[in-house]
């Protein structure tokens, strides 16, 4: 059986960059998991002392506190900052491009409609810079903005990790009802060039690996394109959840894996399929 790496995968230029922030700076307390990848979060608090506060109350007087590369609600931050901590902003550049746009809208009288999970980390920091919560809404379906007191001048974002065919949906449904429309096509390009690839390998393997955190909106999304041209198709952790059943009779195993996926855990991942394969045989 062969095996083949997507041309696109892994680590964007966003995850890199928060884990060489954490990395320079041992010892801190990250203001939620820097990112959705458990496996490299060990390795950080093993390697580098780094450990996670999952809320305000946890956070020392004295802590350097990274915040995580998904942004934090700007009351949050403010609070941080007005205590006597170290701040290090690991958020993202494309996840403060929309926070600053939602702010820069609200402030022009704009409604804010966000696309995207309203649980979503990403999306909890990104609503709070409204300057009138009352008019930020936050949607994933058209039909959700029926029912919304939109003013008659709207601006859009999304969740950087969302597909651009279903934000395209939104914005259609928009366009039939408001005078006026702001577009911020605020979707990384990591996430297109990862799902593009993950798609195009899709089709010709025989079986799909897709690896990265459980809780991770793009790692699902992969697994999701995945599946529409490849129904063995596997969204796991680590090596530890491959089964050798699935390559039974398979010729192509294709992988791909999320943006928060370190190189190593591919690695490992590739190691122990062809451990399997070696056993088989």
């Amino acid at each position: 059986m062969k095996i083949q790496l997507a041309s696109s995968y892994g680590f964007c230029f966003g995850v890199k960059r928060a884990i060489e922030i954490a990395e320079e700076h041992q010892g801190s307390v990250t203001y939620g998991p820097l990112i959705h990848n458990k496996d490299e979060i060990d390795r950080l608090k093993n390697g580098f002392n780094i450990d996670i506060a999952r809320n305000l109350n946890d956070i020392q007087t004295n802590d350097a506190v990274v915040i995580r590369t998904h942004g934090i609600p700007k009351d949050e931050l403010a609070v941080l900052n007005s205590q006597d901590h170290k701040i290090i902003d690991a958020t993202c550049p494309y996840v403060t491009t929309p926070q600053n746009i939602v702010k820069r809208m609200s402030e022009e009288g704009y409604s804010i409609v966000i696309f995207g999970d309203a649980e979503h980390p990403e999306i909890k920091g990104v609503v709070s810079y409204a300057e009138d919560l009352d008019d930020a809404f936050i949607v994933l379906e058209p039909e959700e903005l029926e029912a919304l007191p939109l003013k008659g001048k709207v601006a859009v974002v999304s969740q950087t990790t969302k597909k651009p065919e279903d934000f395209a949906k939104i914005v259609t449904a928009l366009m039939s009802t408001r005078k006026e429309i702001r577009v911020f096509n605020t979707i990384c390009n990591a996430t297109f060039e990862n799902q593009d690839a993950a798609a195009e390998l899709a089709k010709e393997a025989d079986v799909m690996i897709v690896i990265g955190g459980k809780h991770s909106s793009n790692t699902k999304q992969l697994h999701s394109i995945c599946k529409r041209d490849c129904n063995d198709s596997y969204l796991i952790e680590n090596e530890q959840e491959l089964e050798s059943s699935w390559f039974e009779g398979k010729e192509l195993c294709g992988i791909s894996a999320g943006a928060s996926t370190p190189d190593w855990i591919v690695q490992n991942v590739i190691n122990q399929i062809q451990e399997m394969k070696k056993i088989e045989a």
